[in-house]
């Protein structure tokens, strides 16, 4: 069955800030480059003893790269307490817009928090799900820009035990689910999918019958290296490339580097004594992120953090540093596309370097 997996969260805020102390923070490389975060999350689990809200990553996007926006994605956060079932997670896009306001008044720093949101609403209401879009629009404050519906499924048991939302396989071929879909197209709103790399081919069928939605691809398409997967990397990422090469072929697919921090990947970065280095997460990054540019180009790929879930296998400014040496052979209209230009056009933002308030 292979290495025993933890989850995606391992470590509670306290543990993760002392290992990720225990080297020097690398100074960041080439600090004027904007860059538009494509991918994080805010939360506060208290059961876990894990924080992460806008003091945190004000304090990573400080580390010294110039951050001048990001796409806040939903994570399960401050979902309502009260009320159906269905609209609370209304809940966590207010919660994103407020963060997004304090942000846009420019005393926090330059950097447009939360310019963008993902959010989340359950497309198995079908039709349904309209009236979830049309409150989470009333309530985003003109930055409502998508829907996350996580998807991911495993047959293994220790895969399935750690998903705060399991769902039964190829759910994304469910006739009811496709129909609340199918609403995202009429209210403007593109669709974040997460799911694990052997559901790729359930991902090219959606995006073949739905061409006119813009579908963005989390996390590479989350490469498995754990439970029954462990030891079989070079088999999974020869079939995860043949599957993308297939998906690359849907003109309204684009793809988010990065992810590659989180365990079920299987690179064990989070077990280290010490932190890795930005050489240290280029190097094992390298594959993957070579293979999707080769595969999508730089028009249809951006750069994310996904911290604070990454957080837990290297620092911020490493992780940046990281994609700056993995491209620092590509043109600068193409690093231009990855570090901001393609969230840009996505997700439908300012320029990255538009000044917080503009």
């Amino acid at each position: 069955m292979g290495k025993p997996f933890s989850g995606n969260i391992v470590r509670n805020t306290e543990a993760i800030t002392r290992w990720l102390a225990l080297t020097p923070r690398e100074p960041a490389l080439e600090p004027e480059l904007p860059i538009i975060d494509a991918h994080h999350h805010l939360w506060d689990v208290r059961a876990a003893a894990n924080r992460y809200l806008l003091d945190d990553l004000l304090a990573d996007i400080a580390q010294g790269h110039n951050i001048c926006a990001t796409v806040y994605v939903e994570a399960h956060a401050m979902y309502r307490a009260f009320g159906p079932v269905h609209m609370k997670p209304v809940g966590e896009v207010e919660f994103a817009n407020g963060n997004a306001a304090m942000a846009a008044s420019g005393i926090y720093g330059k950097c447009r928090v939360a310019e963008a949101i993902v959010g989340h609403a359950d497309l198995m209401l079908g039709g349904a799900v309209q009236e979830v879009l049309e409150a989470q629009a009333a309530v985003a404050g003109g930055r409502l820009r998508g829907i996350r519906y996580a998807a991911p499924y495993d047959d293994d048991s220790e895969l399935k035990r750690f998903l705060a939302r399991p769902v039964p396989p190829h759910r994304l071929s469910d006739p009811v689910f496709r129909e609340g879909f199918a609403q995202l197209a009429k209210f403007g709103l593109s669709f974040d999918a997460w799911l694990y790399h052997p559901q790729l081919p359930d991902l090219l069928a959606l995006a073949n019958d739905f061409p006119d939605t813009q579908i963005v691809l989390d996390h590479i398409g989350t490469v498995l290296g754990v439970g029954p997967y462990d030891g079989q990397q070079a088999g999974s990422l020869r079939r995860w490339a043949a599957d993308m090469r297939q998906l690359a072929g849907c003109k309204n697919v684009t793809v988010k580097l990065g992810g590659l921090g989180m365990p079920v990947v299987g690179m064990d970065l989070h077990e280290r004594e010490l932190p890795p280095s930005s050489q240290d997460l280029a190097t094992a990054w390298r594959p993957y992120m070579e293979t999707c540019l080769d595969i999508f180009g730089t028009e249809r790929c951006m750069f994310e953090s996904n911290f604070p879930v990454d957080k837990q296998s290297c620092g911020y400014s490493e992780l940046w540093n990281a994609f700056k040496q993995l491209t620092v052979s590509y043109s600068d209209t193409e690093r231009t596309a990855l570090f901001s230009g393609t969230a840009a056009r996505v997700y439908r933002l300012l320029p990255a370097d538009s000044p917080a308030g503009a």
